[in-house]
């Protein structure tokens, strides 16, 4: 059925800065709940599946609502690249969709209308592969070369100029990916042919890797998103 889309959320059960993060309480949920509940309730999406190697994620994510894809553990360790798994997740289901959605549990920072609104958005604009992301215009970066100096790499330090004279960089935020999924089975990557920005707040560029991360995006939440989601019907 080629004009499906489908969401694949990859929640591997592994985890050496959080252990099982993912079945852990988020803003009154478990934390793989929340990317299941943003994808389920999106008109635009025709499925939702869950991958993963755990059976704890897949009973949780199956109890709202998720379809489950049972994950090799070669696809679940922590060298084993997303690709992998959403290659694995096409020979289960077969690859004649229209669009392919990579949802991450580890950012949950997404709008109710997010996902929605990137659907349209990679349609009308024609793009075979998409991220989200926000503006880094106001970020000075710098880096080291191989001789241990320091270099300006998104402007010039010896002519900064005004900030409204920059251009603007961007970040990846991790929280939408999407694709063709003849994208990923050609080049075996998420990015591929006309690849576009879906736009965020910067708010929504935090994700959860290290402990230290999980208060701070629960806090950036509760404050962005949990009214929307309440408005929603989703108890908190």
């Amino acid at each position: 059925m080629k004009n499906k889309v489908i969401a694949i959320i990859l929640a591997r059960g592994g985890s050496k800065g959080i252990p099982r993060k993912n079945v852990l309480d988020f803003a009154g949920r478990p934390l793989v709940a929340w990317s299941v509940i943003q994808a389920k309730q999106t008109k635009e999406i025709d499925e939702v599946y869950i991958s993963s190697d755990s059976d704890e994620i897949l009973d949780i994510a199956q109890s709202y609502g998720a379809k489950t894809i049972k994950r090799p553990n070669k696809y679940a360790s922590d060298t084993a690249k997303s690709e992998e798994a959403i290659l694995h997740a096409l020979e289960v289901l077969g690859s004649d969709q229209e669009i392919i959605i990579m949802l991450e549990p580890t950012a949950p920072l997404r709008k109710p209308n997010d996902l929605g609104e990137a659907i349209n958005m990679f349609r009308n604009k024609g793009w075979d592969s998409c991220f989200s992301g926000a503006t880094l215009q106001d970020f000075l970066i710098w880096k080291k070369d191989k001789n241990g100096e320091l270099v300006s790499v998104n402007y010039n330090y010896k002519n900064q100029g005004p900030r409204q004279m920059r251009e603007p960089d961007y970040v990846e935020n991790g929280a939408i990916y999407m694709f063709k999924p003849e994208i990923m089975l050609k080049d075996k990557n998420r990015f591929g042919g006309k690849i576009g920005i879906f736009p965020n707040h910067f708010w929504q560029s935090f994700e959860i890797d290290e402990p230290e991360d999980w208060d701070f995006v629960e806090l950036v939440f509760n404050k962005y998103l949990s009214h929307d989601y309440k408005n929603l019907g989703v108890d908190l």
